[in-house]
């Protein structure tokens, strides 16, 4: 039994379930376990503290002002249909005195809803941001609680000792992130910029901030056998990496 009990614990049933992704099958049976086991119900728990830690940590905040704007945004656009069905009947009445008048209450309507489509998309584009915002944030909530996730530790070489980095690998979900830690200080005219090899050629993952936090992780491109670097760049990065101003070599397999 207990046994059987560590073989479902391995799986990432407990975490599916808990972030509400496992099928009725599969949610009567997590249901079944925590209720018939002690253990499982303890690590169920635990779990869930660790969730709701972890969102909290990382929660998202909506931009300031959006609701407003919104809003206001919908009231200018009554107000400009309203003005515009007023000023449509009095130029039906005298079309000749009004002419000008309507064409310029049609440029102004065209405005609005050119003004209207631009508001649309980039809330549109804000609700896809926080959407995948919100999946990075539950594949590293699964990453950093599934057991069957793989540690490497990754150090400076003699150029940058002080660095110190973890990257976590989880065959299940096939993900791979890395959380690094420590930073030597470097120029301000310089910078650290995280690079992967994909195929052949190499990626550019972005620049690592020094005042970043700690705890903050950042994705990895998952592969067998898979390569990364550090290296130290000019301000703002690289379009290509410095092959000899490398200080940290990332290998980490699934």
């Amino acid at each position: 039994m207990k046994e059987k009990i560590r073989i479902f614990l391995d799986t990432d049933l407990l975490e599916k379930y808990l972030i509400g992704t496992t099928s009725t099958e599969e949610s009567l049976q997590v249901e079944r376990y925590i209720a018939m086991h002690p253990e499982v119900k303890k690590v169920f728990d635990e779990l869930q503290d660790n969730l709701e830690t972890f969102t909290k940590m990382h929660a998202i905040k909506t931009p300031e002002g959006l609701k407003e704007k919104i809003i206001a945004r919908v009231r200018g656009e009554r107000l400009g249909k309203k003005r515009f069905f007023r000023y449509a009947i009095a130029a039906s009445l005298t079309a000749c005195l009004f002419a000008g008048a309507s064409y310029f209450l049609w440029n102004q309507n065209q405005n609005l809803q050119q003004e209207n489509t631009v508001v649309s998309n980039k809330i549109k584009d804000l609700e896809q941001d926080i959407k995948q915002q919100l999946e990075d944030v539950r594949n590293q909530f699964i990453v950093l609680q599934n057991p069957q996730t793989k540690k490497y530790n990754v150090k400076g070489n003699k150029n940058a000792k002080e660095l110190k980095a973890v990257v976590y690998v989880n065959p299940v979900k096939k993900l791979s992130y890395i959380n690094v830690s420590k930073l030597p200080n470097l120029p301000e005219n310089r910078c650290f910029q995280m690079w992967a090899e994909v195929n052949g050629k190499m990626v550019n993952l972005g620049v690592i901030k020094k005042d970043q936090d700690k705890d903050q992780l950042m994705a990895l491109p998952y592969g067998d056998k898979a390569l990364g670097y550090i290296t130290i760049e000019p301000q703002g990065g690289n379009k290509t990496p410095t092959v000899e101003n490398i200080v940290a070599n990332i290998s980490y397999t699934n």
